[in-house]
């Protein structure tokens, strides 16, 4: 299942965490990759560099014109997932996502937006989805959007060339450390 994050609307010097953390949590969530619809290299190099020492393949692209992006991607086939407070209820959509993700026709890029999101995007989404009414986090969205998506699978994922590696255990910490130095 492809999945692309598109993050829209970012205030490099207000959403700087925010955005970063909208990365990390795709990343670990088993999206493939993050396209950010600003130019802020320190968000980029913070998620490269998590990306080089817990391994993965995960991608970022700073810069982007994010209408350019959902156009292209919906030419390739993909569907648009925009994460709204005012979108349908992501149960009552989900199993329709699911069969779509994994008919393996349609990769899926999840918008998420900052501040006020453009009437076009809202137009140009095959899905407007909530995953509930209410103010609430942007980051809690992405993340109980790709955990129902995957329907938890994306938790015991293995990434691949990580320098660190933690190790679950019930009690107590284990971590393996690879890193080249």
């Amino acid at each position: 299942m492809e999945i692309v994050v598109l993050r829209l609307g970012h205030r490099p010097e207000r959403d700087k965490r925010v955005t970063t953390h909208v990365g990390l949590v795709g990343r670990a969530l088993g999206a493939r990759g993050m396209l950010l619809a600003a130019d802020d290299r320190g968000v980029e190099r913070s998620i490269k560099e998590v990306t080089k020492l817990w391994g993965g393949n995960f991608f970022v692209k700073t810069g982007v014109k994010w209408g350019d992006e959902i156009k292209r991607w919906k030419q390739e086939g993909g569907k648009v997932c925009h994460l709204t407070m005012y979108g349908e209820n992501i149960l009552d959509v989900i199993d329709e996502m699911r069969e779509e993700a994994k008919s393996g026709k349609a990769g899926i890029m999840v918008v998420v937006g900052a501040e006020k999101v453009p009437y076009e995007v809202f137009g140009a989404a095959d899905w407007n989805i909530a995953v509930g009414n209410q103010p609430h986090s942007e980051i809690a969205a992405l993340a109980l959007l790709l955990d129902y998506l995957q329907e938890g699978k994306e938790l015991k994922a293995v990434f691949e060339h990580a320098e660190i590696e933690i190790v679950p255990k019930r009690r107590g910490k284990k971590v393996i450390m690879t890193r080249k130095e």
